[in-house]
């Protein structure tokens, strides 16, 4: 029997409008048993700060709360954003996170700031910390093992929790090769660079003490609904929202739905509807199709899925049927 491609979820906390970041917490605990219940191999977290629609900021807190409530599914961020913070600092808070939840714990880390530059400066960083992340990803490794200059990560040393390097350009994949370390492309929002960057990756992979050969994470927008005429209508829920988060910047957030939907086929539009070119929308056969291919395209040896439709009772729907189709737990 056929082991399917193991299937993950990535999961933003996100705040619906005219909710609060207590339900987005309650949603996401929901998610996660779902996510241990149905097969998926783990659920990551994404930091992000003075974005209303994410609740996600204190990464490392938000896992902590998710591994009281679940038992065995693995759980990380996806990312962190190194330039962000200290590597002592993310090496003492992944460091307590594996000692309170043994072998369940990934550390997912991005070079961006995750955020505008007005709030780097509210996070008393240099807005030019990420050029220094190839050093502060040794130094972190260096924490998790044993110490910098004497100096340890208690908790932490010697957890060596697992660390994937994070990235939508060439840049990640060529520094995961040099560093031996699993490769995680965030497709499911940049999708421009998947193939080239994970071809360059496996090129250039040097085998290391955490990975002896290369492990491609890519991700994938899902909407996995009953029928394919349900998912589709969702689907373009979904691409408005989108729209008008990004668009909205521009004094357009309050567009109807009509005038979002010509505002999608304009150059501008198009560049944001690009963000979805890789999702998965449609019933169990229609998804399980697609994802097959998209595997067989990306690459990639795991898949990542957002489950972007609107609404946790739909959303966790999505999760159980994409894990039935695609045998999950079978």
């Amino acid at each position: 029997m056929t082991v399917p491609t193991p299937l993950s979820i990535l999961d933003l906390a996100t705040v619906a409008r005219d909710s609060t970041p207590a339900e987005a917490f309650e949603a996401s605990v929901a998610l996660a048993r779902a996510a241990e219940r149905h097969g998926y191999a783990r659920v990551w977290y994404a930091e992000h700060h003075n974005m209303p629609s994410i609740a996600s900021s204190a990464t490392a807190v938000l896992i902590a709360h998710i591994a009281n409530h679940t038992s065995t599914i693995r759980l990380g961020s996806g990312g962190v954003m190194l330039p962000n913070h200290p590597p002592l600092v993310i090496a003492e808070q992944f460091g307590t996170l594996a000692t309170l939840h043994p072998d369940r714990i990934d550390l997912g880390i991005g070079r961006a700031p995750g955020t505008d530059m007005q709030t780097v400066r509210a996070l008393r960083r240099d807005a030019g910390a990420a050029h220094s992340f190839p050093g502060d990803v040794r130094e972190l490794q260096a924490f998790l093992d044993t110490d910098v200059d004497g100096v340890r990560a208690i908790p932490g040393t010697g957890t060596k929790v697992p660390i994937y390097v994070l990235g939508s350009s060439t840049y990640g994949a060529q520094l995961a090769a040099e560093f031996g370390l699993p490769y995680a492309f965030a497709s499911h929002f940049a999708p421009a660079a998947l193939q080239q960057a994970v071809a360059l990756y496996r090129a250039e992979f040097q085998p290391s003490e955490q990975l002896a050969e290369p492990y491609v994470i890519a991700g994938a927008n899902v909407i996995a609904c009953d029928t394919d005429e349900e998912a589709a209508d969702w689907f373009r829920i979904v691409r408005r929202s989108r729209a008008r988060r990004f668009l909205g910047r521009s004094g357009l957030g309050d567009l109807s739905d009509e005038q979002v939907d010509t505002l999608l086929e304009t150059p501008q539009g198009q560049q944001v509807a690009q963000m979805l070119h890789y999702s998965a929308v449609g019933s169990p056969e229609t998804v399980a199709a697609w994802m097959g291919e998209f595997v067989t395209h990306s690459g990639a040896d795991e898949v990542i899925t957002v489950h972007s439709v609107p609404g946790l009772e739909a959303r966790l729907r999505s999760v159980e049927l994409l894990a039935q189709a695609w045998g999950l737990g079978a």
